[in-house]
């Protein structure tokens, strides 16, 4: 039995360019073997969480970086971080959030009784193929799992890039984060990567009530200026204006 089971799904489409790819990937390596995350896993009623490391991009495109490992002491977490840091970093092309979901829904299917299940996903622009982000949130949600946030912003207000969206945060919380105790935590410079991965960690770990944007309800409501279509919206665009 382990306090949480946790898949990490981290975006490796071509829209996160090689540094911020780096950062990311060493954001979590260092954040795994933090001493304080190691505290907090101890701290559970079990003592112990088990944990994947997944990449993912269009559909059917993920790739398991670190196997399910189960984590309960400082070594562990050590072997767990060295193992992520040698391995080598994915890119690959478009951005299917739903797939990524619903494949990293079916990882749970591993052996491992776990009190919680939760997918941590990351990604910076919106689900443009595939099915329909909230049908796979749904889907997902109605499984148990939890589906918590990292929408990565850093280039949201660069202008001219054609799949970019100003208010992925918005999208997140509206189309992609829910079930219980569901939260995000926005990263909006490469500064920020460490720090706000490290804190997400901690809170999933821990099970705690964050003091962040978050979902209350199991499936998220719609609101003015989160529309869950606009990244095929904006492929269809650009699929047209690409055959002029």
């Amino acid at each position: 039995m382990v306090d949480v089971e946790l898949v990490l799904a981290v975006d490796v489409s071509w829209s996160m360019d090689l540094d911020e790819q780096r950062l990311q990937r060493e954001g979590y390596v260092n954040a795994i073997r933090d001493p304080q995350v190691v505290t907090e896993i101890r701290r559970g009623d079990w003592g112990r969480i088990a944990v994947t490391y997944v990449e993912w991009a269009g559909v059917g495109l993920q790739r398991t970086v670190v196997p399910w490992t189960i984590i309960s002491s400082q070594a562990e977490a050590e072997a767990f971080a060295t193992a992520l840091s040698e391995a080598s970093i994915g890119r690959m092309r478009r951005t299917s959030i739903s797939s990524a979901l619903l494949l990293s829904a079916a990882l749970f299917d591993n052996g491992i009784d776990g009190f919680r299940r939760v997918i941590d996903i990351s990604g910076d622009g919106p689900n443009n193929m595939g099915p329909m982000v909230t049908d796979a949130r749904d889907k997902v949600i109605r499984q148990g799992i939890t589906i918590n946030g990292l929408p990565i912003m850093i280039k949201q207000r660069i202008r001219g890039d054609f799949f970019q969206i100003e208010n992925l945060d918005e999208y997140y919380n509206n189309c992609v984060i829910g079930g219980m105790g569901s939260f995000m935590i926005t990263v909006e410079s490469k500064e920020q990567f460490g720090q706000a991965i490290r804190r997400k960690l901690i809170l999933e770990i821990a099970g705690a009530e964050p003091r962040v944007q978050k979902a209350q309800h199991s499936a998220p409501q719609m609101s003015v200026g989160a529309d869950c279509m606009v990244g095929e919206k904006q492929w269809r665009r650009w699929r047209r204006f690409d055959q002029w």
